[in-house]
């Protein structure tokens, strides 16, 4: 029987391979923002080049990333098929719209996901994440119903900041914007955590 040999992978090469991609996309689009660059006889702005970028990037990155852990969530696996897909979209048809509603199809769907396993009695947040965070059922329900929502005010934020303000609004949204409202929200239910975790050494 073959085992898996593979060191778990450190948190600084984990962190580097997960927000490398994006943080590439930033640096691309803020120093080509201003620029027009013309490729096969098609002018492409600033955007387009840092999406032209950004699409294999992730995609080696998310291989890296499977080749030194072994596994990936639903939810990177999810992102990069969506980030190929609109990502395509954005450079062939030249039109940056694509790329900036792939985001509020990501969270749109999460929401949704989610929202559907609750109506069939199935927590999917539990089912994946319940070995690594051991919670009672009812923690798990609040926070499935807590994600819900903030998944759907993600996706309206996205509509609303990619509809109504410029690239540069959109691109430091999606670029730190995300992360802290993401990290803001884990340190707001701490609390829950802590009232439902569950001890691994209770069971013993």
């Amino acid at each position: 029987m073959e085992t898996d040999n593979r060191k778990p992978i450190s948190p600084g090469v984990k962190a580097a391979l997960e927000f490398g991609p994006l943080i590439a996309f930033f640096a691309v689009f803020t120093l080509l923002k201003n620029r027009t660059f013309v490729l096969g006889g098609t002018e492409y702005g600033g955007f387009i080049i840092a999406t032209m970028i950004f699409v294999p990037v992730l995609a080696l990155s998310t291989l890296a990333l499977w080749r030194l852990s072994g596994k990936l969530s639903v939810m990177q696996v999810l992102t990069l098929v969506l980030v190929v897909v609109f990502g395509g979209l954005t450079v062939w048809l030249n039109d940056e719209r694509f790329f900036k509603m792939k985001v509020t199809l990501i969270y749109s769907i999460f929401a949704g996901l989610l929202a559907l396993g609750l109506l069939l009695n199935r927590n999917w947040l539990e089912l994946v994440m319940g070995e690594a965070l051991p919670m009672q059922h009812e923690g798990w329900v609040k926070l499935t119903q807590r994600m819900i929502a903030l998944f759907a005010g993600l996706a309206i934020a996205n509509e609303v900041i990619w509809r109504n303000f410029s690239d540069t609004a959109w691109v430091n949204f999606k670029t730190f914007g995300l992360p802290v409202i993401m990290f803001v929200f884990l340190m707001a239910n701490a609390g829950l955590f802590s009232r439902y975790g569950i001890n691994k050494d209770d069971d013993a």
